[in-house]
């Protein structure tokens, strides 16, 4: 079939437009905020505009989505490129700034806790909510996309049974890390962290003894940590382009009829990732601080994770507003992102896992209501959120620790993939807010939040003004 080179280079030029009014909007000094908004909302009514011309599939649809990609994708990509070296650089930072190292236990602890009881909290509302909705596997059918799906889950299954709590931990130690460095492992990011802890505890060793090395190390890092956080704000604001790329590309290839076949599983999914947004805010709000100041705060980085459906990627524009907008130290802010893109993910690894084995327990004979089976089922989520990548397929993985755990039929869950990239938006937006309510949580606990900062009713420009770093 020949490629359509008028249409798409009529499309293109639309999407041109459309760069051409977020840069002027830029120019102009209008929110940072408002203009990711903008590109989101332009996002979708281009994206539909392409659908309803040329319909779903069509040559000239995917003929101006790999052209879009190169914005989108391209965005991600960057921000994926500046994760490793933000949470390296920031980590050693803010261990050699502690007063106390002792401190780095408090804040693990309560970050990391935060992020499972949430998750197994997710896990429930998950649950009630399929329940609610009357999410059953009767009636789905096989179309070939789907079984091959099932089929290609069940391949999987031997590798996910093979992971257990102690092969999870032991995958956090970072035996090569260079080598995680280059994110070739699902728990990269955690390695990471650990070695930026151990070389920031090493550093901290010598502060006494060896004055003069400690001094220029720490000379060194901060150097390092300025550059790097330059480069962080460089590329957060090819935001509102990056979101709008990315929802113009979601919605012109998304298959309407097969969103309305599966609506149920939709409608359960979002009620049960609201719930969770409100646990959230509730947790904030018990923190002392304003939730609906919070949750203006935070929208950028929920909108980028809702677009792009990668929480590892949001990790750099996460650390910048927990810091700058909601006043937390760099070093719990990286903590929170960081530990929060691998593992308790409130949305891929508690809700959706959860609503799987509801709808798929009863085909085995099992009641998914009886308080056994819910016992295991949150206990088994709570373990296995624990080394979950932060990347799309996140959630398969997930549901495959859990479903295998249970000795439930994985393949069942491939009849779900025609609505996953939906659903997947939501879940990653949800896994994002998990993490920065930890952080938020730790932060005010340990009393290092900057009320100052978080009650600034300024946002980030992300221009050229020397404060912006």
């Amino acid at each position: 079939m020949s490629t359509p080179i008028i249409p798409i280079v009529l499309n293109l030029s639309a999407a041109f437009g459309v760069c051409v009014l977020l840069y002027w909007l830029q120019k102009q000094h209008i929110s940072f905020t408002k203009r990711v908004f903008v590109g989101l909302g332009l996002g979708i009514v281009l994206g539909a505009a392409f659908q309803f011309l040329y319909g779903v599939g069509s040559p000239a649809i995917l003929g101006t989505n790999a052209y879009l990609d190169v914005i989108g994708s391209g965005y991600v990509k960057l921000l994926q490129m500046i994760v490793i070296p933000l949470i390296l650089v920031s980590i050693i930072s803010a261990i050699l700034k502690l007063k106390d190292v002792s401190s780095l236990g408090k804040i693990s602890v309560l970050t990391i806790g935060t992020l499972i009881i949430t998750t197994m909290i997710a896990a429930l509302v998950g649950l009630f909510m399929a329940k609610a909705f009357g999410l059953t596997t009767i009636g789905l059918n096989y179309a070939s996309a789907e079984f091959a799906r099932g089929q290609y889950l069940e391949g999987t299954l031997a590798s996910a049974k093979a992971i257990t709590l102690p092969s999870m931990l032991l995958s956090f130690i970072p035996e090569n890390p260079f080598l995680d460095m280059t994110g070739v492992r699902k728990t990269s990011t955690i390695a990471v962290v650990v070695f930026a802890i151990l070389i920031g505890i090493a550093a901290t060793g010598i502060a006494e003894k060896k004055a003069d090395i400690f001094k220029s190390f720490s000379h060194f890092i901060e150097v390092a940590q300025t550059i790097v956080m330059r480069l962080v704000t460089i590329i957060l604001r090819l935001t509102p382009y990056g979101v709008f790329a990315l929802m113009t590309q979601v919605v012109a290839k998304s298959n309407k009829d097969d969103v309305f076949n599966l609506i149920n599983f939709v409608l359960a999914s979002y009620s049960a990732i609201l719930i969770m947004f409100g646990v959230h805010l509730a947790i904030v709000a018990a923190c002392g601080l304003n939730p609906k100041r919070y949750l203006q705060k935070i929208f950028p980085v929920l909108v980028f994770a809702f677009t792009s459906r990668t929480s590892a990627g949001a990790i750099p524009m996460s650390v910048q507003i927990q810091h700058e907008r909601l006043g937390t130290p760099e070093g719990i802010a990286n903590f929170a992102a960081s530990f929060g893109s691998t593992m308790g993910q409130n949305g891929c690894a508690g809700i959706y896992p959860a609503m799987l084995a509801f709808m798929i327990a009863p085909t085995v004979g099992i009641d998914p209501m009886s308080f056994s089976f819910i016992v295991s089922l949150v206990g088994i989520i709570a373990i296995g959120s624990i080394g979950v990548a932060g990347v799309g397929g996140g959630a398969t993985f997930a549901a495959l620790i859990v479903l295998s755990s249970l000795d439930l039929p994985v393949a069942l869950a491939g009849l779900l993939i025609s609505i996953e990239p939906l659903i997947d938006m939501g879940r990653t937006a949800l896994n994002v807010s998990g993490s920065i309510a930890a952080g938020t949580l730790t932060s005010r606990v340990l009393g290092e939040t900057n009320m100052a900062q978080f009650n600034d009713e300024e946002e980030i420009a992300l221009d050229d003004s020397p404060s912006q770093i």
